[in-house]
């Protein structure tokens, strides 16, 4: 890793105020000593780093005009945010980005007075940015409040939402566009095509400013001439010209402008912050720039692992997303109603194989998840078998969808939940933990927890072979073991016998049960259904002492919160302990030291079990 004392501007900068005495020639070898700084620290850490090298000009120019200790710069999801925290008094503490204790990976208030607003999702930051507004305008506050939001995050309805609003509303808010053709896949749909067209209009607001000067000087008629043509303008402009949208929504459009002219930049940011009405900033960008295995494969740099910094080489396996997405073509294969549906992940979820196998059958409708899930129920509802595949933490978005469209209707739709449980250096924004509580609220939707990669093909075989409702299998970002499966899916397996003591564990956190109860007399469920559950080996269960769950999400409200409803109403005086996630914030860190946090180790486990077996352990 670079010691930060070799970069002789960068090392110097510790505070924004120290950006605005360079000149111009020193932004600029500044932009080159963040680039190699950012590759270096995240080539050990693992990071996002394609769109942080995408943003460095535009973070600078940022700087140079705001003064963010005052005014607010919100941020739209925050993967880019790396260049901002270097910048604003962080770079010490840098190289422990994403780790126990250090840096966390997105925007946190708690870190500096420059972070206006924690993010981790997309199309948040224009309704955060209208709050933020509008409680100075209450407080008789003035300051600029600046939006920094993708092209990625606008394919979200959430943010065409806050665009009205604010137009509607004349509020003075800058919202700063940074189009890199990306969100985590490239970009899909209208608002892409849009962009793009933008992109081709540099001349046109040149040539008006022109015309409509040399019509000005023209003696008597002149004005009236303008006036008549800007009328007719008016008109044909939605023939001509694609900035159009955001004209209507009632900002003031800049650009497009390249988003590496930091001069430039500085430029139209100084004129946007003096405008009193609102307006859209459209910088292109290139996502990677400057390291030339990013510019190459921006999608596999959006978030990347250690990774060898000379070569961009690195180990990278999707694991469960893989063995579900070969699972999903070998059906898919045999049954042509077979569809998939991503929002925006077809490579984070393993589905790049199905999209290139099945095109017709593929569909990525963007970083729009409610739509997603209304778009699943209505294929279903006309005979398609569809698939959505995506994070646990980003399904949560689309919980009235989930209930009002497709669980109401009890309607054949199958969620692979990737990323569930606790998803290490992502920390609190991206954790799959709450997926059993919400899921459990919902009628007639089946939940499975595979503990094992057999298990994980076999949930999916039975929801799109023998199921027709709603069903979700959920799996954690990593690779569960091979392991034999037995029985069926639907039933709990009898790991080890009946005792007084029994645990019942579900997905991942089967194997580190096991290991906690080597050698001890107490028994073992895997209990990879959670809906429905299991009653035989529930009543089985009810003549223990102790039944103690462990799950890798919300201990409050998922299984084990099941389990002891059910124990009670049936009558069972077994004590119930729940093991898994308590209900707080989880920060980053790795996956093993959440895990000893949150009391689900097979160390932590086999201490509570022997807690309550009064010394007779065998």
């Amino acid at each position: 890793m670079i010691d930060i004392n070799e970069l002789p501007i960068l090392s110097r900068v510790n505070s924004p105020r120290d950006i605005r005495e360079l000149t111009a020639e020193q932004l600029d070898a500044l932009a080159d000593e963040i680039r190699r700084y950012l590759v270096s620290v995240v080539s050990e850490t693992g990071g996002h780093l394609a769109s942080n090298l995408g943003v460095v000009e535009l973070t600078l120019a940022l700087h140079r005009v705001f003064d963010f200790e005052t005014d607010r710069l919100v941020f739209d999801v925050g993967h880019q945010s790396y260049v901002h925290k270097l910048l604003t008094g962080r770079k010490e503490g840098f190289p422990r980005l994403r780790q126990r204790g250090g840096l966390a990976g997105f925007p946190k208030t708690g870190e500096s007075v420059y972070d206006a607003f924690n993010t981790g999702h997309s199309s948040t930051s224009v309704s955060a940015a209208i709050g933020i507004m509008r409680a100075d305008a209450m407080a008789g506050v003035r300051r600029s409040v600046v939006a920094l939001i993708g092209d990625g995050a606008l394919t979200g309805g959430m943010a065409y939402e806050a665009l009205d609003d604010v137009g509607r509303q004349k509020l003075p808010l800058i919202v700063v566009l940074n189009d890199n053709e990306m969100s985590i896949s490239g970009n899909v749909g209208g608002m892409a095509r849009h962009l793009a067209k933008l992109r081709t209009a540099r001349g046109y607001r040149g040539f008006k400013r022109r015309f409509s000067n040399v019509l000005q000087r023209i003696p008597v008629i002149g004005k009236s001439v303008n006036s008549g043509l800007e009328r007719l303008k008016n008109r044909i402009k939605y023939f001509v010209l694609p900035n159009v949208l955001f004209e209507e929504l009632g900002f003031t459009y800049l650009g497009p402008i390249d988003g590496h002219d930091t001069e430039g930049l500085i430029n139209v940011l100084t004129h946007a912050k003096q405008m009193d009405s609102p307006v859209v900033v459209h910088a292109v960008t290139k996502k990677g720039r400057g390291y030339e295995p990013a510019e190459k494969n921006p999608e596999k740099f959006h978030g990347i692992g250690k990774f060898n910094a000379e070569t961009g080489e690195s180990r990278s396996s999707f694991g469960n997303s893989a063995v579900f997405a070969e699972e999903l073509c070998s059906l898919a294969e045999s049954d042509g109603r077979i569809a998939a549906i991503t929002a925006a992940m077809a490579s984070g979820t393993g589905l790049t194989a199905f999209q290139q196998r099945f095109p017709e059958r593929f569909f990525d409708v963007g970083i729009a998840e409610q739509h997603a899930v209304t778009m699943a129920a209505g294929m279903a509802i006309a005979g398609a078998k569809p698939v959505f595949c995506v994070y646990s933490s980003f399904l949560q978005r689309a919980y009235d969808q989930l209930l009002h469209d497709v669980c109401l209707q009890n309607l054949n739709v199958v969620f692979g939940i990737d990323r569930a449980g606790l998803v290490g250096a992502d920390g609190e924004t991206h954790h799959g933990i709450y997926d059993i509580a919400y899921l459990l609220s919902l009628p007639n939707m089946k939940i499975f927890s595979p503990s094992s990669a057999q298990e994980l093909r076999a949930c999916l075989r039975y929801a799109l072979t023998e199921n027709d409702s709603p069903c979700a299998i959920r799996y954690n970002r990593g690779m569960l073991p091979e392991r034999e499966l037995r029985g069926n899916v639907l039933s709990w397996e009898c790991i080890k016998p009946f005792r007084s003591v029994c645990v019942a564990a579900s997905g991942r956190m089967v194997k580190p049960a096991e290991e906690a109860l080597e050698g001890l007399n107490a028994g073992l469920w895997n209990a990879r259904c959670i809906r429905p559950m299991d009653e035989a080996a529930l009543e089985v269960l009810s003549h223990a002492h102790f039944v103690f769950t462990v799950e890798d999400g919300i201990c409050t409200d998922g299984l084990g919160a099941q389990v002891a409803a059910w124990l009670s109403s049936h009558g069972s005086g077994a004590s119930v302990i729940p093991l898994g996630v308590p209900n707080r914030v989880i920060e980053q860190g790795s996956v093993a030291e959440q895990d000893e946090e949150c009391g689900i180790t097979a160390a932590a486990i086999r201490e509570a079990v022997m807690a309550r077996m009064g010394g007779i352990y065998a």
